[in-house]
């Protein structure tokens, strides 16, 4: 191709490849900057669990779950808690588009593409508080058959074809540092060619640059990512209601995710909205085989674990395992210290625990029906999680309360546990389960989750003394903040065009995907119900990709 398209998409993520895919079947021609090799292609979507928020599906249906559009929005807007009337303007717009794609064709045209789900839904977020407060009143989370990589194949397949028919320039190791304003017009982009590069999927590569570029087009969308994997801008523009930002985070993205994509839509005069909301996990673990600098595992943890500050005091309620994401950081952030505990007994890390990621689930990514019967309704844990337990340098596993205890102290050596409360805690727990009916708003929740079938099967462990021997050994885990998803950035129309400071659309000049907060500049508001972050991708991707198909 000539250096001329219809349009240059910036970032072959998945909101990218969405856009591209649908400015293909459009036949557009068009330019995709990547300054990653190749192997980086599909970027975070690659890595994750494959997890969409869905409204009223079959899957949910067949499991006993009333949902619909209502109560979606009911849980969404208690969640988001806009409360920004220029900054939320079009986020709020925006929510109301996903939530209605989610209740209504999203799954149809994911069927379409190819895309089908495990059947058995999840239920993250859970929030805990009253009906109107923050969580899903339900479970919405469907798992891809395939994970991320299953989600990707369908847009890559088209991205390809259309390589294959002279439509797509794939041009990787092109760092966009800036783009091309003419008379208030974006008309293309610029940048550094990065010599060729060997480097795997996520791993570091060079930037040594060994040419530059200058591309024209009457669009240009940019579709870069957050900053999860840039500490410095994270503790930046961290949130003051959240505290005072950690010392020490793991980072659940590649260090590439630097937001330099946010700064050079800014220089080009968009706007940026929202940059203090973010959304960062507090159950990290160190990976145990790192591919980048401080990556971290997130675990996805059923709701019986008992959760512990670093100093060995329980968490309040509703404060339990995948509860409240962003109201557990506000309270440990209040605690002066980076990390807190999970514990927890060997028959939970058999039931409860799951690792986000593509990588960490084998089966459910190689789509194999035997190894996922063997995993998740076998004996023992699942053959990651295990490998965690005996290589993860934040678990602790012991026979007795002592060596438990020990081995906490070994791990966190600056900061005083105080063991006699844990096991206080523990014994005063273990006292509750024998009754059907307790005061421990813990307990009462584990066993409503048990109603839900799906949790029953394969999610929630029968309650049990965490003292007897027979559900042991006993495990500890440390646990860190990991940085992941950016809730800000361009603010954008319905039409995905990036506005000005004033509201105004900038000619030529697109956002999709988290540099656009997945829509409007802050779709999800303050806080995630989760399964939205790839599905805002693929909703603001597939938005802009059309609208820039009838402009061009």
């Amino acid at each position: 191709m000539t250096a001329h398209a219809d349009v240059i998409v910036i970032g072959s993520g998945l909101a990218g490849l969405v856009a591209t895919a649908e400015l293909v079947e459009a036949g557009k021609r068009v330019i995709v900057l990547e300054q990653e090799p190749e192997s980086g292609l599909g970027g975070q979507a690659w890595w994750s669990f494959g997890g969409l928020f869905l409204v009223d599906s079959p899957e949910q249906r067949r499991l006993g779950v009333r949902d619909s559009h209502e109560l979606a929005r009911q849980d969404w807007f208690a969640s988001a808690e806009f409360d920004r009337e220029d900054e939320d303007l079009w986020g709020r717009q925006w929510a109301e588009g996903y939530l209605a794609f989610a209740a209504g064709e999203k799954r149809a045209w994911l069927a379409e593409k190819g895309v089908r789900f495990f059947p058995v839904v999840g239920w993250a977020e859970r929030g805990g508080y009253t009906a109107t407060g923050h969580g899903n009143s339900v479970p919405r989370f469907h798992i891809t058959w395939g994970t991320g990589p299953g989600i990707l194949d369908p847009f890559l397949r088209t991205v390809r074809e259309g390589v294959d028919k002279g439509l797509v320039d794939l041009r990787f190791r092109h760092r966009v540092d800036a783009l091309t304003v003419t008379g208030g017009v974006v008309t293309g982009a610029s940048g550094s060619i990065l010599e060729p590069s060997d480097a795997a999927r996520g791993e570091a590569s060079s930037r040594e640059v060994v040419g530059d570029f200058a591309l024209e087009a009457p669009a240009v969308l940019v579709t870069s990512g957050g900053i999860g994997g840039n500490h410095d801008l994270v503790r930046r523009f961290w949130p003051e209601w959240l505290g005072t930002a950690p010392t020490h985070m793991l980072s659940g993205v590649p260090a590439h995710v630097d937001g330099r994509g946010l700064e050079i839509a800014a220089a080009a005069g968009a706007r940026l909205v929202n940059s203090d909301r973010m959304w960062h996990y507090v159950e990290g673990i160190e990976n145990h085989t790192p591919v980048w600098e401080q990556h971290g595992i997130r675990i996805l943890p059923g709701p019986s674990s008992l959760w512990f500050d670093a100093t060995g005091h329980r968490l309040p309620i509703p404060l339990f395992p995948g509860f409240d994401t962003l109201g557990t950081l506000e309270h440990l952030r209040s605690t002066g210290h980076d990390h807190s505990w999970f514990v927890l007994t060997q028959s939970v890390i058999e039931k409860e625990f799951a690792l986000s990621g593509s990588e960490q689930n084998p089966d459910l990514t190689g789509k194999s029906v035997r190894e996922l019967l063997r995993q998740r309704l076998g004996r023992g844990a699942t053959g990651p999680v295990e490998a965690f337990k005996e290589k993860g340098p934040d678990f602790v596993v012991a026979n007795s309360l002592d060596e438990l205890f020990a081995g906490m102290r070994n791990l966190s050596p600056d900061v005083e546990i105080d063991v006699t409360e844990i096991k206080y805690e523990l014994e005063a727990r273990d006292r509750e389960i024998d009754n059907a009916f307790t005061k421990d708003a813990q307990i009462t929740a584990l066993r409503g989750a048990r109603k839900y079938r799906g949790d029953k099967l394969i999610r929630v462990a029968k309650p049990h003394r965490f003292l007897d021997p027979s559900h042991g050994p006993l495990i500890a885990v440390k646990l860190h903040v990991l940085t992941r998803k950016t809730l800000g950035g361009i603010q954008t129309d319905l039409s995905s065009r990036a506005l000005d400071a004033s509201g105004t659309p900038i000619p030529g000049l697109y956002a999709a995907g988290e540099v656009a907060g997945f829509g409007g500049g802050g779709v999800h508001g303050y806080r995630s119900l989760e399964g939205t972050f790839l599905g805002g991708c693929l909703f603001s991707g597939r938005t802009a990709g059309r609208a820039i198909a009838d402009a061009v």
